[in-house]
């Protein structure tokens, strides 16, 4: 299966806590099956076991532009709505004003790979096709660009990355490769990035938990033929890939 995650925000919150909410830098894999449990229609606490054996390849089309948003929340409310502390008595009077930072991606664009079960995948392809709830990129406020789901038949979709997929950044008539960034669940001890906690153990409303897992970013050149001159080209480009397969 073959994902296309892009839209004009994008935000996969790899440490946030409290008033610092931050992204990395792609994809994590908490927010993909955060993202297929919504189309599934779980709620928030069901369980996530059956997902578990699906894999992720991550092609960085466009790592996109890093922006923070920075919100105020409470000021001027009266005492009895005013945002609670640990105690339950609300905030003193004059500090009644929370600060959050919230970190984006804007204008960035991913390929994902999906490998699993032929069942499963099934299932999350109706899913995707017809989703229980809106799928968002990380953020409720992050709706996804279409087509979200690349709905082609596929073989090896791995090697539809390397070989493809049209790739959503501009190259000159001068080049002959790019440099891309991969993703990858396993890979070359050198390339290991330090740990990302991003493996959900529950999904609860509040104390959410997960472990951690190694990731291996790599930079493979691919033929720039996948690219486009003109990025205003690269939807009709997509478009045609999609229709070859169909």
């Amino acid at each position: 299966m073959l994902l296309r995650l892009a839209g004009p925000l994008q935000s996969w919150g790899e440490r946030s806590t409290f008033d610092t909410r931050d992204t990395a830098g792609f994809p994590t894999r908490s927010g993909l099956l955060g993202m297929i449990a919504c189309a599934l229609g779980r709620r928030r606490g069901e369980s996530l076991e059956d997902l578990a054996p699906l894999v992720f390849t991550i092609r960085i089309d466009r790592p996109g532009i890093r922006l923070i948003d920075y919100h105020t929340a409470g000021g001027g409310l009266p005492s009895g709505v005013k945002i609670p502390t640990a105690d339950g008595k609300g905030r003193p009077e004059g500090k009644g004003t929370v600060q959050t930072w919230r970190e984006y991606l804007a204008d960035a664009v991913f390929t994902v790979a999906i490998e699993g079960p032929d069942t499963l995948l099934d299932e999350i392809r109706r899913a995707l096709i017809r989703p229980r709830w809106q799928p968002f990129l990380g953020r409720r406020s992050c709706p996804p660009d279409q087509p979200l789901l690349l709905d082609v038949t596929v073989d090896d979709p791995v090697a539809e990355l390397h070989q493809s997929l049209p790739l959503a950044r501009q190259v000159t008539d001068d080049d002959t490769e790019v440099s891309v960034e991969f993703v990858r669940a396993t890979g070359d001890p050198e390339h290991i990035r330090s740990e990302i906690y991003d493996i959900p153990t529950t999904f609860t409303p509040v104390d959410r938990t997960y472990r951690p897992r190694p990731v291996w970013i790599e930079k493979t050149m691919l033929p720039a033929d996948l690219g486009v001159r003109r990025l205003r080209d690269y939807p009709a480009r997509l478009a045609a890939y999609v229709r070859e397969r169909q």
